[in-house]
Order: C-alpha cells, then sequence, then structure tokens
C-alpha cells in the first residue's frame, strides 16, 4: 500500500490491529495521572502500567492506540534529521492474553504484507536479547523470525542495554524485546556492523517489548503468570521511511508549520544550516507546547515542574524565531496552524484553541519584557569573560620573566572579590612561582565559561532557560558551568516546593445548604486553577461560611488580571454545563486509578469517597456538597492574594 500521509499510517495501524480482535483506545493526557516519577507521558505504556500489572482494563486483553508522547531528555539536539520532544507512539497490547507468536506473527504481516504497508522484506533487519546470567537467550522470537522467512544473517543477538525493557523501579515486570529496523542505503561501518551501531545503516521503526519475568529485589529473575506484549512504532519516524524523507521535518507532519514559519520570516526552509536548525526547532518547540497547553489536564509556564518545562520550550522557540526575523506574536499564530493540523485526530485542541493561542501570547510577551535586559545582562558577563581572560594571558606572558609576581598581583587584583575566586586571589598572592602555570591553566578554564551563578541569574532574573544561555554562549566559543547551575536551580525548586507545602487548616464552619453549595465551588475553583495556572497545583487548605469560601493552593507567584479572570470564566461555564454531583465509595488505590484528586500523602480509611463532578472534577472528598452543579448559580473571585511561600488564595462567592 502506497501511504503517503501521516493519518493514513494512523488509521491503517489501528484498522489493522482492530482485525486481530483489539479494541481501540484514546490516547491519554500527556500530564501523567498520579505518577509523581515523571513529569510527562513518555511511551505508549506509560498509561496502562496499571494493566500490565494485573489490574482489568474495561476495553479487554489486547488494546491499540495512538499515544501522545513527550520526551525533553535529548532537547539540545533538537534541529537535526531524527529529534523531536513531541512525537507519535502506534501501540499494541496483550494484557495475559497472545504472546510473542502472535505478536512477532502480526508485526511482519503489518510491515511486509501489500495489504498494509507492504515494505520490502529485504531492507528489515531484527534484533532478539543475546542472554546473559540472569536471563537465557531469546531464542524463541529468533526461531518465530526465522518462520516469517527471515534470514538468519539479519537477526542480531543484542545485549540488554539494547533489548530489554524494565523493570521500572528496582523491582517488578520486565523482559526481553524484538525491534525492528529499516537497512538504509549506508554502507556497514565495519564487519560487526549491526543495530547496535551509530552509524545509520539501520534505522529502528518498530519495538515488541515481551514482559514475561519478575525482577526480584535479589536480582533474580521469576516467571510471570500474566505475560504482556507491548509494542510501540514512532509515527514520525515510520511516515518519513514510508514517503523517503531526508528527516523527519520533511514529511506532511512538519510542512504546513514550517510554511507558516517561512511565510511570518520571509526565510526559506533549507536555505543555510542555521536557518534550516532554528526553523525545525521553532516547529518542533511549538508543536510540544501546544499539545501540553491544549491537553485537557494541560499546564501554563511556570517556573517548577511541567510548567518550567513547558516555559523552556517556548521561549526557546522565540529566542530561535529572533535568529530568523520572525515578528512578535509569531508563536501563536504557529500554534493556530498546528492546532487546525491535529484537531482531527486529537480534538481537545479544537476545545482549548483559545486558551493555547492566549498563553503563547501571554508567555511570549513575558519573555519578550525582559528579553532585552537579559542579552544586556549577558553580554556585560561575556565581557567580563574577556577582561579576565586577556588579564590571565598578560600573567602567561610574565611567567617566565622578571615581572612574575608582579603580574600576579595584577592578575589578584583584577579577580573580583567573589567566592569563587577568593581561593585563586589567595594563591596568586602567596607568591609561590612554582604553582603559578597551573593557576594560570585553572583560570584559563574559569573564565572561559560563563559560570553557574551569572547562569542561574539570567534565568531567575530574566527568565532565560539554561538551553538559551548555552546557545548564546557556544556562539561566542564559551560553555557554561551546567553543574553550577543545576545545584542553584535544585536549591530554587526546593525552596518553592517547601514553600509550597505549607498547610493552611481551614474548613468548613457548618454543613448547611449553602455552605456545601461553597464546598462544591472549591472543586470546580481547584479544576479551574489547575487548568488555567498548571497541574502543579495543589490545594493547600480551604476556609467555607455561609457567605464565602477562601480556597489556598500551591504557586509560586501572584496570578494576572487575565489569569484571574480565565479561572473565574471556567468555574461559571462549569456550572453553566450542570449536572450532577455523583459520589462513590472506593479504595484508595481505585481512587488513584479512576484519576481522582487527593492528598494521597494523607492517611486515608480503607475507603474513600470519590465526588465527580462531570467531566471537570473528581477528588477525594469527606464534606458535604451540592446535589447538582447547576445550583451553584454563579460564581465571583473577590480577591487573589499570598497565604505564605509558594501559597496563594482566592476568596470567591457564589449565586451573587
Amino acid at each position: 500500500m502506497n501511504i503517503t500521509h501521516s493519518s493514513e499510517l494512523r488509521s491503517l495501524f489501528l484498522k489493522f490491529f482492530e482485525s486481530k480482535g483489539h479494541a481501540v483506545i484514546p490516547s491519554a493526557s500527556v500530564i501523567p495521572e498520579n505518577d509523581p516519577t515523571v513529569l510527562f507521558t513518555t511511551a505508549g505504556m506509560h498509561p496502562l502500567v496499571p494493566y500490565l500489572l494485573g489490574a482489568k482494563h474495561p476495553m479487554g486483553t489486547r488494546l491499540t492506540d495512538v499515544q501522545k508522547c513527550i520526551r525533553t531528555g535529548d532537547i539540545e539536539d533538537v534541529g537535526d534529521n531524527s529529534h523531536l520532544t513531541f512525537f507519535e507512539m502506534l501501540g499494541n497490547w496483550s494484557l495475559g492474553d497472545y504472546f510473542k507468536k502472535e505478536a512477532i506473527a502480526w508485526s511482519w504481516e503489518f510491515l511486509t504484507s501489500p495489504n498494509w504497508l507492504g515494505l520490502n522484506p529485504e531492507r528489515l533487519a531484527f534484533s532478539v536479547f543475546s542472554g546473559d546470567d540472569g536471563v537465557p537467550r531469546d531464542d524463541e522470537a529468533a526461531s518465530l523470525w526465522l518462520a516469517q522467512g527471515v534470514p538468519a544473517d539479519r537477526i542480531f543477538y543484542l545485549p540488554r542495554k539494547n533489548n530489554w525493557w524494565g523493570p521500572a523501579g528496582t523491582t517488578g515486570p520486565c523482559g526481553p524485546d524484538s525491534e525492528m529496523f529499516i537497512i538504509t542505503d549506508k554502507e556497514p561501518c565495519g564487519p560487526d556492523c549491526s543495530p547496535a551501531c551509530d552509524c545509520g545503516r539501520y534505522l529502528e521503526i518498530w519495538n515488541d517489548v515481551f514482559m514475561q519475568y519478575n525482577k526480584q529485589a535479589d536480582g533474580s529473575y521469576v516467571p510471570l503468570e500474566q505475560k504482556n506484549v507491548d509494542t510501540g512504532m514512532g509515527l514520525e519516524r515510520t511516515i518519513g521511511v514510508l514517503t523517503g524523507a531526508k528527516s523527519v521535518y520533511e514529511t506532511d507532519l512538519f510542512t504546513g508549520i514550517l510554511g507558516k514559519i517561512g511565510e511570518l520570516s520571509g526565510k526559506t526552509y533549507g536555505s543555510d544550516p542555521e536557518t534550516t536548525r532554528s526553523m525545525r526547532i521553532i516547529a518542533d518547540h511549538v508543536r510540544t507546547a501546544t499539545f501540553i497547553i491544549g491537553d485537557d489536564r494541560g499546564v501554563t509556564p511556570s517556573n517548577v515542574d511541567q510548567g518550567y518545562v513547558l516555559r523552556r520550550l517556548i521561549r526557546r522557540a522565540v529566542r530561535h524565531g529572533m535568529n530568523i526575523s520572525l515578528p512578535t506574536g509569531a508563536t501563536a499564530m504557529i500554534a493556530e496552524v498546528i492546532v487546525s493540523q491535529y484537531s482531527s485526530a486529537y480534538p481537545e485542541l479544537a476545545r482549548n484553541r483559545a486558551h493555547i493561542l492566549e498563553q503563547f501570547d501571554l508567555e511570549e510577551d513575558r519573555f519578550q519584557r525582559t528579553l532585552k535586559q537579559g542579552m544586556r545582562e549577558f553580554d556585560k558577563v561575556t565581557q567580563e569573560i574577556g577582561r579576565m581572560t586577556g588579564a590571565v594571558s598578560a600573567f602567561e606572558a610574565a611567567l617566565n620573566g622578571p615581572d612574575a609576581q608582579s603580574a600576579a598581583e595584577t592578575l589578584a587584583s583584577a579577580l573580583r572579590p567573589t567566592p569563587e575566586n577568593q581561593p585563586f586571589i589567595e594563591a596568586l598572592r602567596a607568591g609561590d612561582a612554582k604553582a603559578y602555570p597551573e593557576l594560570a591553566a585553572r583560570l584559563r578554564v574559569q573564565f572561559g565559561q560563563i559560570d553557574g551563578r551569572a547562569a542561574f541569574k539570567l534565568y531567575d532574573t530574566y527568565g532565560f532557560p539554561i538551553e538559551i544561555t548555552t546557545e548564546m554562549a557556544r556562539e561566542k566559543n564559551l560553555t557554561v558551568d551546567s553543574e553550577g547551575f543545576e545545584e542553584r536551580f535544585r536549591q530554587h525548586q526546593e525552596k518553592s516546593h517547601a514553600g509550597a507545602e505549607q498547610r493552611f487548616k481551614g474548613g468548613l464552619a457548618d454543613t448547611t445548604e449553602e455552605t456545601a453549595k461553597l464546598h462544591t465551588a472549591t472543586h470546580l475553583l481547584h479544576a479551574a486553577l489547575r487548568k488555567v495556572l498548571g497541574g502543579e497545583v495543589a490545594q493547600k487548605g480551604s476556609n467555607i461560611t455561609a457567605e464565602r469560601l477562601r480556597f489556598d493552593f500551591s504557586f509560586s507567584r501572584k496570578m494576572t488580571d487575565e489569569e484571574v479572570r480565565e479561572v473565574e470564566a471556567l468555574v461559571n461555564s462549569y456550572i453553566k454545563a450542570g449536572g450532577k454531583v455523583i459520589c462513590e465509595e472506593m479504595t484508595v488505590d481505585e481512587a488513584k486509578a479512576a484519576g481522582a484528586i487527593g492528598l494521597f500523602e494523607s492517611k486515608y480509611g480503607e475507603r474513600v469517597k470519590v465526588y465527580t463532578m462531570g467531566a471537570f472534577s473528581k477528588e477525594i472528598c469527606g464534606g458535604p456538597h451540592a446535589n447538582a452543579i447547576e445550583d451553584l448559580q454563579s460564581f465571583k473571585i473577590l480577591k487573589e492574594e499570598s497565604s505564605s511561600a509558594g501559597v496563594r488564595r482566592i476568596k470567591a462567592v457564589i449565586g451573587k
């Protein structure tokens, strides 16, 4: 089959596995629910972990989907031919149903059958687990590929680092995998060339994971009672292979986005390496940010957790927009193209379109207000580095002459008396000429980079993510003390989180009907705050009387007037939508699995009450509530103010 468009590949993959008895499930949120270990959904298996561990999925034991995924670990590599921060993962799942025989046969059929992808079997290679002391070689998977007609010389046995998945922690389900590769036109890098090489001859397009073991605390592996299959095929990479594209950016997934960037900037994609790189970075980062903001559990830019990653993406896109002369407000215009392109597959983007565009405009405006000042600070820092580099050069030139000590004193006087510089100053003034060459070498390294203190100031005061500082430094042949920056950033994050954990201990003044309505409104307010400000927002306390509600929540700054208005409008839209307030009793684990919000560090009993209000709110709670959402009539925010470090407070009324 001749596949030319990404939508065809999405549809074909799901159709194939439907024909094999799989239920199609929707893509989960890119913001993981009740999983503090990761900021974003990073793989197709992530939302299905409870079911892979044995929970019963309501759609059965055979599932297929297209999952939205975000990975930012390689953000600095974005701009090359293949690295992306957002991607779509095509997956099929067996939850204790079929295993290797069916999975491998179906993978082969989908890849090679003319009714499906129709790839040339001679251009495919496969890898299986080579075994080690703990687990034997996966001869079963190899024999199943041989049974499909794959020659033995195109089946590679590779070690654990290449062909093993899991466990997610130190113990738990895990197993070997079998990966599928396109053999490219690149010549082998040598006689031992294999998919384990980075030479580019083998391009991975699909991975079948066979979860068949449970790793024990002592390091041993016990066969699982429920054996699962977990597969993943990258949409972007695969459509690139099918269409013969030179990179993922030359597929239909990016042509419209890059076209808009070219239209706004007046630049031509591919005209030169730097322009091309900047256009790719902008396209990737705005696409990822659009999906983060547009998710129904979406976040907004901030300085913590998912919000910080989002801020990094948008601001890096703005900076590269400067490189190619993008006008102010361009990120929102590019995001609008992305919303239009993806809304048929992901309708939440259309639902949240206005919110997406507003957040891009707000964040770009915030960054633009400090950008010029930040650039001046950056220039000041690099000028200081240039001054000190010159002083070190003068010192080095004098080392073998009679003026070495005088030069040492001159250099010591030139150094600013900071904690970082004090050891150098003392050593220069100690008069030990034998130590001068080593001191000069150390100072050369010291002043060949932007130190962590300066990099953090650029972030904290002027909003420069570390990637922006690193890129600008590289343009001046400088490096950045990333370890020093990360240490200061870690301290900053710990301080922010510590402040956010200050809890206001309040509650309901009584259990009257009016108080119950106000208590219900706090649930809707909590949901609206998380949508507008980000998923890191969490309730820190409440106090409710018959006249008003007071709601405390974790957030690191004062809300803007626009954010306050948006939250208020969202709550009123929830009230207008109406519906019954549904109460269900369940275990804490069931509440978590259902996506309920709760203070899970608290000591709940064996069973809890979960209150659901339409599609807007699902929380563990023990207090009185209104019978119907529309009973609240209306919602009005009276005041937004600080409560304590890292905690904000809203006072509001209903029915006024």
